[in-house]
């Protein structure tokens, strides 16, 4: 399958982000939906050279046409999430997370050796982890209960972080703690923790489908350097974010589109009752509604990313875009397995395994109901 994915959406995207949907293709063809492996993911993700646009082109990434240098384009991140969440979301999810946890230094351009880090995130020798998540502090950041305590020159942090992808692969990690707690939240400060750090304990957890994610355990752990100032934490974790969100409705697309794929195979080549389950009413009814489904969300999934590149305020659209991509990429899945029959619950099927990728989406970087809480209060604000 070599499906070329925004060569419809002409008024979100332009000949660059065409021409680098086109050379996704053969650079992906190695991913594999079944490739659980993610050190070969890696590699394959360095040879297609897609981490240089997880950088500005003035800090080392890839120049593309009509992006400013300074900035990384949205579209460009939605674009290959798509391609790459269509053949392997393993390599997608270490593709997003590589640029969460670059960000941060992306947007602190005093941070001390800035521009070899960076230089580094754009070949591939240095992969990033991004630690916000904790037990108890989810979408409710506030509640974050790991703290750092000066020391001498440096930073000693004390907590917990769950849910972090890239655990075992990342070289670094951007971990968020309150240096300042009587200043609540404006004490939240971010801190660059190297995978050797003193005190830093790494702790797998599996997954309804394998991917490189854990815990982090810090008692007395050193931190090798604060990424801008006291309280700017909570400012860099969500500009971050709001960078690399949309792209999560991108990457539901593309897992929607592989199980739309699947499934329109599948169709054509069952035959029940002396015909092919395609020339079922009923059936046609099930895919109308899907492809119509995966067209609304990409419709506003890259409406948000344009306007994103755009520099406009998009909160709402950004919003919209991850809320109904995710969702309706999980009722495609669904849809797709249901029309596969038995074989859609068998291990080693596209559906099956995208079944069990896809539920996650819903979850990080703000949930499904964080996306309502946005989008409801701008609509009676």
């Amino acid at each position: 399958m070599t499906p070329r994915f925004s060569a419809d959406l002409p008024m979100f995207l332009d000949d660059a982000h065409r021409a680098l949907d086109e050379a996704h293709v053969g650079a992906l063809e190695g991913l594999d939906l079944f490739d659980h492996d993610a050190p070969r993911a890696l590699g394959a993700l360095r040879a297609s050279r897609v981490f240089e646009l997880l950088v500005p082109a003035a800090c080392a990434g890839r120049a593309l046409a009509g992006t400013p240098e300074v900035a990384v384009s949205v579209r460009a991140l939605s674009v290959t999430r798509e391609a790459l969440a269509y053949r392997s979301p393993l390599a997608d999810s270490i593709f997003a997370v590589q640029g969460l946890g670059s960000h941060p230094i992306v947007l602190t351009p005093e941070f001390p050796g800035r521009s070899t880090i960076l230089r580094e995130v754009v070949s591939g020798a240095r992969i990033c982890a991004f630690a916000l998540t904790e037990p108890e502090a989810g979408s409710d950041v506030a509640s974050m209960r790991t703290v750092a305590r000066r020391d001498g020159a440096g930073w000693i942090l004390d907590g917990e972080k769950a849910f972090i992808s890239n655990v075992g692969i990342a070289d670094h990690y951007v971990v968020f703690a309150n240096a300042d707690p009587s200043l609540g939240k404006k004490g939240i400060s971010a801190f660059l923790v190297d995978r050797e750090a003193p005190g830093l304990s790494l702790e797998p957890v599996l997954m309804s489908s394998p991917h490189p994610l854990g815990r982090l355990r810090m008692n007395a752990c050193r931190a090798q350097a604060m990424i801008g100032e006291v309280g700017r934490g909570l400012r860099l974790a969500l500009g971050t974010l709001d960078v690399f969100r949309t792209s999560v409705g991108a990457a539901a697309c593309g897992m929607a589109r592989r199980a739309l794929d699947s499934t329109l195979a599948r169709v054509k080549a069952r035959v029940q009752f002396g015909k092919s389950l395609a020339e079922q009413p009923i059936v046609q009814e099930k895919l109308a509604i899907m492809a119509t489904e995966l067209d609304a969300a990409r419709l506003l999934v890259y409406r948000a990313a344009w306007c994103k590149d755009r520099g406009q305020a998009a909160a709402t659209e950004v919003a919209m875009a991850k809320l109904y991509a995710t969702e309706a990429a999980q009722r495609i899945i669904d849809q797709a397995v249901q029309l596969h029959g038995g074989l859609g619950v068998v291990l080693g099927t596209d559906v099956e395994q995208l079944y069990r990728e896809i539920r996650p989406l819903r979850i990080y970087e703000g949930t499904t109901e964080i996306q309502t809480l946005i989008i409801g209060g701008a609509l009676v604000k």
